[in-house]
Formats: structure tokens, sequence, C-alpha cells
């Protein structure tokens, strides 16, 4: 089967690293592509590796919380790097300084110009969450399914056992920036049927601080008591976009043990104030938090030029092994294998893949 060239932009793996953690004892095997009998397939391939943090999980227990504030353990600046064909983003989690953060395997910001995009390319193994800040976004799969996204819209994508699709800007849009999160599936849901969610912006509840210095869209999870539209994804997630004006704070809780990280888009927000790990964060970076604690809290200070935007997202960790190939995510080396075999030759969901192409992708190069 013909390999599809946009893979250029998406694969991200020429070592495959398996990292599995019992009590102490922790075991790290590597295979190079060079013995992968399908190695030619993926011969224009970007190399990038992940590996997995397993955490354990538990519900939400609100009897025996505490009230502290989750410190922040580190903060990094997602720097522009060229993706796709033609786009730009800015990758924090994914990249060699922040590959541990489970369940989630990739963050991007991302800038796609016209004429620009991610054209039919494939997934497994994991689901994907769309967020567009700006202009608009067509997507078209091998299922029949397609449609657009407009400014302030989410998709939520279940690869599932497997799935072809398209990423491209509208004809009629000059700028479209948005974030995509890849978020790692349980591994009895990687074998699951293809889906797609689509929430408007018209349907996400908004959040209000009572001194009317915090602004919350509530995309998924509750804030200010205000709860989000349900079931986006299988992976439990909360998403929140959040604005706070000069002299504000905003306290959100978090379930115990969920991974939380927020990525600030504008302004100067202060995250942990009055800790030993208070930071005061410009745009553009990814800042991780202590797994201990049940509220993240975030403030912009009196007197600011400008209001701070962020968003903040929490995920419950997998207590599994992360094996990923680019697009390909198993919990194990022969799966992922099996995953560039069965795209290679079109089964084991992948079947509608052979001869395939978007109607979309076809515009690519055209401004």
């Amino acid at each position: 089967m013909k390999l599809l060239f946009s893979l250029l932009a998406i694969i991200s793996a020429v070592i495959i690293t398996y990292t599995t953690t019992t009590n102490s004892d922790t075991t790290t095997f590597s295979i190079s592509t060079n013995n992968l009998a399908s190695r030619a397939i993926f011969k224009h391939l970007r190399p990038k590796q992940l590996n997995s943090l397993t955490s354990s999980t538990q519900p939400l227990n609100r009897a025996n919380m505490s009230t502290t504030t989750r410190e922040v353990r580190a903060s990094l600046l997602a720097r522009e790097q060229s993706e796709g064909a033609g786009a730009t983003v800015r990758r924090s989690i994914g990249t060699p300084a922040l590959r541990n953060l489970t369940p989630f395997l990739m963050l991007d910001h991302f800038n796609v110009p016209p004429g620009a995009g991610f054209p039919d390319h494939p997934h497994r193994g994991q689901e994907t969450i769309t967020y567009l800040l700006e202009g608009a976004v067509d997507h078209e799969d091998f299922t029949g399914a397609s449609g657009t996204i407009g400014p302030g819209d989410l998709q939520f994508m279940t690869a599932g056992r497997g799935v072809v699709h398209s990423e491209m800007p509208n004809k009629d849009s000059a700028t479209n920036v948005g974030m995509q999160l890849w978020v790692d599936l349980p591994e009895k849901l990687k074998s699951c049927e293809p889906r797609y969610r689509d929430l408007k912006a018209t349907e996400i509840p908004l959040a209000t601080s009572p001194d009317g210095k915090v602004s919350v869209k509530v995309i998924s999870g509750r804030s200010y008591d205000v709860d989000s539209v349900q079931d986006l994804a299988y992976t439990p997630v909360h998403l929140y976009d959040v604005t706070i004006k000069p002299g504000g704070s905003y306290t959100q809780a978090i379930p115990a043990n969920w991974t939380v990280f927020a990525y600030t888009l504008s302004g100067v927000t202060t995250f942990s104030p009055s800790t030993k790990s208070e930071k005061a964060v410009p745009p553009y970076h990814n800042v991780v938090f202590e797994t201990s604690g049940d509220n993240i809290v975030a403030q912009t200070e009196e007197g600011a030029d400008s209001e701070s935007r962020f968003i903040l997202v929490a995920g419950q960790p997998h207590d599994q092994p992360i094996v990923q190939y680019g697009p390909f995510v198993t919990t194990s080396k022969e799966a992922v294998m099996q995953a560039m075999m069965d795209y290679q030759t079109g089964t084991n969901g992948f079947e509608r893949a052979v001869g395939w192409e978007s109607e979309i992708g076809k515009r690519m190069g055209r401004v």
C-alpha cells in the first residue's frame, strides 16, 4: 500500500522504547527500526520517542481531601518547529524534555497557513483532542466522517483499532491556530472502533468567579459549580480555558493523583503563589504540577499590563507501559510492530485505507 507522504510530519520514533515499572525494578529495552521487516515503509519518517510514566489511580474522595496547593514541578518553553506539510507547532509534551506525562502523549500549539496542513495519515491506540482558537479546520477520514470546526470548537477523535484521516485548513480561512493533545487509551480500549465527538463553542458553558476577575470555559470537568458536557472521551480528562484579569485569583480542584499541566497563551500567570515553587510564567510555556495536593492556584498580579490566559488540563494516569512508533501507540513491542504491519497491508482495522485518499488532502499546496 502506498505510504502517504504526510507521515513526514507526524511520525516521531526511530527507536521504540518500552519502560515498565514493578515496585522498584525498571526494565527498558529498545528496538532499532533497522531490525523491523517493514522499515522500508517508514524510510521517510522523522524520529521521536516517548516513554511511559506509571502511576496509581484512585477515585476522588472528597471526605478525605485536604486543601493543599499543588507545587510547580517544571516549566518548559514550547519552541517552534516545522510539522505536517508547511505547518508550524510549539510542542511541549512529546519532546525529549517532557516525555513522561501519562496519560498525555503529545501537546502541539499549531499554526497552519493556507496551502499547508496535515494530509492523510494514520492513528492507532490513542485519542486526539483538537481545540481551535482561530480560523477553521476541515477533517475527513476513511469511514466517511467529515466536518469543520471553527473558533472555540473542539473535536475529540478516538483512533481505537485504526483510522486514517486528514486535517486541513478551511479554504476560506487565512489564519488557523489551535491546540492538539494526544491522550493514551487504556489497553482494553485500544481495539475499539474509531469515533468522533465534536463540541461546538456554543455548547461550552462559561463560569465566572464571584468578583468577576476570572472566566473559565468549562470544556470538560467542573469549575465554580458549573459542569461541562459529559462523555467526550474514553480516558477521563478535565480541560479548562482560563482567563484572569489583573488582581484575579483562580483555584481549581483536581482529582487525587491525576496528572496536571497548564499551557500559557497570553499575559503572565503566577502559578502556585505563596508556595516554595511559586512561578510567574510568560506565554508558550507548559507548566507541570506535582501529583500531591488537591488544587491548582493561579493568579495575575495586580497592576499587570494585561489579563492572562492559559489552558489547564488534568487526566487520569494509566498504569500501563507506552510503546509508541509515531501515530501508533500500544503497550508492547509486538503490538506496535503489528500496527505497522496492519497499516502496510490494510488489515485489522485498516481495510478501508487501501486506495483511500481524502478530498481535502488534494488541496495541499493550493492557496
